[in-house]
């Protein structure tokens, strides 16, 4: 229907006119009857929804439309109408804005709907002539027009008056997509953009830990964008909506039904919305019917009546001037009969003229015209909330200082209002600064108010219980004083609306699949991991290296350290069987010096015997330094006592090997070899072999010595004590010098193992050599693959193992006949042969 009316307008203003002549001069023809208007010398056009909803008429192409009747009148927006006029008179009479101009205005009746809005832009720019005061025609001049309301109808009215270059200012039209300034370039508005509120709606709901909520929108522009960019913020925040509805413009009794049962449904108890009084009263009005409770709105400036200048910033004069309002005066309102039929429920004689009004009520009283406003407390002379109101004053002297400076300043004809609308930069008598950014926006400021019951029964009340500034940075935006809320239901306890509870400490949140984020199952925190209970926290986080979790997962603490030490069972095993070690060695050796003298410890090369005595008991002793916490000092003893003890060990066998064999070579007739091996050549044998040993040890000292770290990789929640070798390569060496050495030895014991003797000491080196390198063998896989402190553990157990092995293996058997058969120990049975008497 909007497509045909247009259409016919754009054929009824196109068509032939002639103008050339004075007598073919037309009177100002507006489209529609309703309205205020006032001649001067520049003229400011509104629009205003005085009335709430348009009468639908019949188009049928054959005559011209009647003009739009429109009902539902609205107290509220007569006030914004009358704010225009008043504003207006005050500039007038300003003797410095504008001086010897004089300020006309054109209000008009929108009622809300696209079709007025649309026939209103074009009644503005087709401006038909009209005599002036000397008998010329001519055209008034409207620069700009004030309005529109609604967000959509501004996205259609500014393209029409693009057409001739025509700016508006909005007071009340917030959609951001306005701010798009190749589409529209001649926006300007005094409200903030909804860039600004859905940032600070996102951040209010967020700032209380409303995670899941509910959105409604008008089916408009300003509510369809409005709620994707409050989802898009607040979901960027970390929140979820749990339902989007937009509610139609004339919905049906089953359609607000359906989005209150929605509503009713979800587990969402904070319900965000973006619309106009008009269109959430049917949501609002079926919620009180069916008695649904426990939901808290947070509204969109449209209809939360908040304002910027309350009662602490009254405009003077502003209330007489509503109250002076009268039902015949000049300039005669239309709406101003209407208005007093509805507020003093009497009646006007009908034959009197109506204005547009289309849904009269007769009253049985008859009104005198002579009744007070003073004595009636409506929205209409409500001055307490004046938000809307201020809007209107701001882009009122907006208009008025653009065009002053456009008088005063003109230097170029091609100079247009809109140049200097984009310069504008005044402070109103409030204090507040007024200018247009490039997009043509105000800053973004806004009052939150918290709608707060009477106790006493009386009305509703608005306390301003924060404020949202764009201007400051960002962590100074949103201020709230908390303690001054009043929750639904009088309550000071904040209300919760999230879909899942918060986890508690040690817990993380686990998606649901297929719902959103904000839904979700507490699952406990894995090992090494912690979760403190932070609402915004939906993972564990990892301890630190040198931390593990507590059982409760709620905290990080200390990991357990880890080594062999003395004071554990298995430590005080291997301390106890390393000093038993050493006890045994000490014991042969007493023995052996109780009977030097005797046939058997002589032959068995006592100065040897003893030198390997005192190596087996390094041997043992060195076995201590495993144990223990790892320093700087113990890693390279350890390790170094290690190979030095075992290298002279191994050096002493060997000596005793070569011993066994140049003695059986020394009972062969002519040969003189025995002679090459007595014990001076014997010691330095030991002192070469042991001191390539300590050649390596010193080089491994010096160059990349064993030092202590710790191991973090091996366990996650304990840390291991151990030593790291240093040089791996001169490690190598070490034990490579030691094998070769137990190699060789067990060789040569091997090949003079069978020689002809009573007591062949080859034989028990033999043994002894086979355990020593079956213990190493063994050792290396068990080395590899044994944990932690056990590590330690299996090293240790190898060194006592083969240093028993060679202790028992060398020294039991002549232990034993020195205590126990002594009959043995005579130089004529050890030189016998073997199974000989």
């Amino acid at each position: 229907m909007l497509v045909f009316q247009v259409i016919a307008l754009l054929l009824s203003l196109l068509g032939p006119r002639h103008t050339s002549s004075e007598e073919e001069c037309q009177p100002w023809q507006d489209l529609d009857s309703a309205v205020v208007h006032k001649d001067g010398q520049v003229i400011l056009a509104a629009m205003f929804p005085i009335h709430s909803k348009s009468v639908e008429q019949e188009l049928n192409f054959r005559s011209m439309p009647d003009k739009r009747k429109c009902k539902g009148l609205s107290l509220r927006s007569l006030r914004w109408s009358q704010s225009m006029i008043f504003f207006i008179e005050e500039i007038n009479r300003n003797p410095t804005l504008l001086p010897n101009i004089t300020l006309g205005y054109r209000i008009y009746d929108t009622c809300w709907t696209m079709a007025l809005s649309a026939r209103t832009a074009l009644s503005v720019i087709s401006q038909p002539l009209k005599r002036n005061s000397t008998g010329a025609c001519s055209s008034p001049t409207i620069p700009l027009l004030i309005g529109d309301p609604s967000s959509s109808s501004s996205m259609s009215i500014s393209r029409l008056l693009n057409l001739n270059k025509v700016p508006m200012i909005s007071y009340f039209a917030s959609c951001a997509c306005l701010s798009d300034k190749m589409q529209y370039p001649y926006f300007f508005r005094t409200i903030p953009s909804d860039s600004y509120q859905a940032s600070a709606m996102a951040r209010l709901v967020m700032h209380f830990g409303w995670t899941w909520v509910g959105t409604f929108g008008a089916d408009d522009a300003y509510g369809r964008t409005g709620i994707d960019m409050f989802t898009a913020e607040v979901t960027h925040l970390g929140a979820c909506v749990a339902f989007r509805v937009i509610i139609p413009k004339s919905p049906t009794q089953q359609q607000i039904q359906d989005i209150v049962k929605l509503m009713k449904d979800s587990t969402a108890r904070v319900l965000v919305g973006f619309a106009i009084e008009e269109d959430i009263q049917p949501v609002l009005e079926e919620m009180v019917r069916q008695n649904i409770t426990g939901r808290l709105w947070v509204a969109s400036e449209a209809w939360v009546t908040s304002t910027l200048i309350s009662n602490k910033y009254p405009i003077p004069g502003f209330k007489d001037f509503l109250q002076s309002l009268r039902p015949f005066s000049e300039p005669y309102n239309p709406s101003a009969q209407e208005f007093w039929e509805t507020v003093f429920q009497c009646s006007f004689n009908t034959s009197l003229p109506l204005g547009s009004m289309a849904d009269q009520v007769q009253y049985n009283r008859m009104c005198t015209g002579e009744e007070r406003i003073q004595d009636t407390e409506t929205i209409y002379n409500d001055v307490s909330q004046l938000r809307v109101t201020y809007n209107i004053y701001k882009a009122v002297f907006a208009a008025a200082h653009a065009l002053h400076n456009l008088l005063i300043c003109q230097t170029q004809e091609s100079s247009t209002v809109i140049k200097y609308l984009k310069e504008v930069n005044f402070t109103t008598e409030f204090g507040d600064s007024v200018y247009f950014d490039k997009y043509g926006n105000p800053p973004g400021t806004y009052d939150i108010v918290n709608w707060q019951k009477d106790p006493r029964g009386g009305p509703m009340h608005f306390a301003t219980v924060g404020r949202f500034d764009s201007s400051l940075p960002p962590e100074q935006q949103l201020l709230i004083h908390q303690d001054a809320i009043v929750w639904p239901g009088g309550s000071k306890e904040m209300p919760v609306s999230v879909c899942s509870a918060s986890c508690q400490p040690g817990y993380r949140k686990a998606p649901r699949k297929g719902e959103p984020i904000c839904c979700y199952d507490c699952v406990p925190c894995a090992e090494g991991s912690i979760s403190n209970g932070e609402v915004y926290q939906p993972e564990c986080t990892l301890c630190p290296e040198d931390l593990w979790s507590n059982p409760q997962r709620d905290s990080c603490v200390d990991k357990q350290i880890e080594f062999l030490s003395f004071t554990e069972g298995f430590g005080m095993a291997l301390a106890a069987t390393s000093i038993l070690g050493v006890a045994a060695t000490v014991t042969v050796a007493v023995i052996f010096i109780r009977h030097k003298d005797t046939p058997l410890v002589r032959a068995n090369n006592s100065e040897l015997s003893f030198l390997l005595l005192m190596s087996l008991s390094l041997c043992f002793l060195c076995a201590l330094t495993f144990l223990g916490q790892p320093s700087r000092w113990a890693c390279p003893l350890r390790r170094t006592a290690f190979g030095l003890t075992f290298a002279l060990c191994l050096s002493c066998l060997l000596s005793k090997t070569l011993v066994v064999l140049m003695a059986f070579r020394a009972t062969l007739p002519g040969n003189n070899a025995a002679r090459w091996f007595r014990p001076p050549q014997q010691r330095f044998g030991v002192f070469i072999c042991s001191a390539i040993q300590c050649a390596v040890c010193v080089a491994w000292l010096t160059t990349s010595p064993p030092y202590p770290v710790k191991n973090t990789w091996l366990y996650r929640d304990r840390i291991i004590l151990e030593c790291h070798l240093g040089s791996v390569a001169l490690f190598g060496c070490v034990l490579g010098y030691i094998g070769c050495m137990a190699a060789f030895c067990f060789i040569l014991a091997f090949l003079a193992r069978k020689l002809p003797d009573n007591f062949n000491e080859a034989k028990f080196i033999t043994f002894s050599m086979l355990i020593f390198c079956a213990v190493w063998i063994a050792y290396i896989p068990a080395y590899v693959s044994s944990p932690g402190k056990f590590t330690v553990a299996v090293e240790i157990f190898a060194i006592l193992a083969s240093s028993f092995g060679v202790l028992l293996c060398i020294f039991a058997p002549k232990c034993y006949i020195i205590i126990f058969m002594p009959q043995k120990n005579t130089k004529k049975y050890l030189m016998s042969q073997k199974g000989g008497r």
